[in-house]
């Protein structure tokens, strides 16, 4: 079971404290942290850490500097701990991560040389690569961004073509920071779109809670440890409860 924290005794519903006994499937596929301990210079990120990730959608939340992105980037081998295990079931290929600046993470110069990087691990020719990033571009209707240049499109429009590349490459886990920071509202319409019909686990970093409040799983960091682990609706009540009392 997932237990939620401290100051989810301000939540009075009964629904909600109905909701914190929820108990959610236990499954070895998924990414497991055990006992992880992180620290750059002086500084400790996290401490003796264990998390198993099993759930489909699971949202990870918290102040500034509590430790998300760093944890995304030990789920993808970016970063390596000083001490205990990060477990990838199929292997680092089987995670993506896009990042909360696209420019920190595309290389290429073209849309279609981006997306063909994605599929490096298959061993493609130059030539099979791109065919296949068109046909794939031409089944959702993109055709015509397969040759445009990468400083041709708007920062939401770069954002979307880090999401085509971890769509494309069929990893297994996406890991999204901050995917909506950039985007218009019909290109977060479209991202939620694909998000709720994407077969593969994802799990979303962000400040804006309504992204996650309705999934199955959310995880509260605060300060490098975890503050409260539950349901979206739970997580999220707690975590708004707790900044209320603090920006009093």
């Amino acid at each position: 079971m997932c237990g939620c924290a401290d100051n989810l005794g301000l939540l009075n519903d009964a629904r909600v404290q109905q909701a914190l006994n929820t108990s959610f499937s236990s499954s070895p596929t998924g990414i497991a942290l055990d006992g992880v301990t992180l620290q750059r210079g002086s500084t400790v990120v996290f401490q003796a850490l264990s998390l198993q990730l099993n759930e489909s959608r699971i949202g990870l939340i918290g102040d500034n500097g509590a430790g998300k992105s760093s944890l995304f980037r030990l789920m993808c081998g970016l970063d390596q701990p000083q001490s205990g295990r990060v477990c990838v079931p199929d292997g680092p290929h089987s995670v993506g991560m896009m990042f909360q600046n696209s420019d920190e993470q595309i290389i290429f110069p073209t849309v279609e040389e981006e997306l063909a990087l994605s599929l490096h691990h298959l061993k493609l020719s130059r030539a099979q690569a791109q065919t296949r990033v068109r046909d794939w571009l031409t089944e959702r209707n993109l055709a015509h961004w397969a040759p445009r240049a990468i400083g041709s499109l708007s920062q939401g429009q770069r954002q979307h073509v880090c999401w085509l590349a971890l769509l494309i490459a069929s990893h297994r886990t996406l890991l999204l920071d901050e995917p909506f920071s950039s985007l218009d509202l019909p290109s977060q319409a479209l991202l939620r779109r694909d998000m709720a019909q994407a077969t593969q686990q994802i799990i979303v970093s962000t400040h804006v809670l309504d992204h996650v409040r309705h999934f199955e799983r959310v995880i509260w960091l605060d300060k490098g440890q975890v503050r409260s682990d539950g349901p979206g609706a739970v997580v999220c009540a707690a975590y708004e409860a707790d900044v209320a009392l603090r920006t009093v």
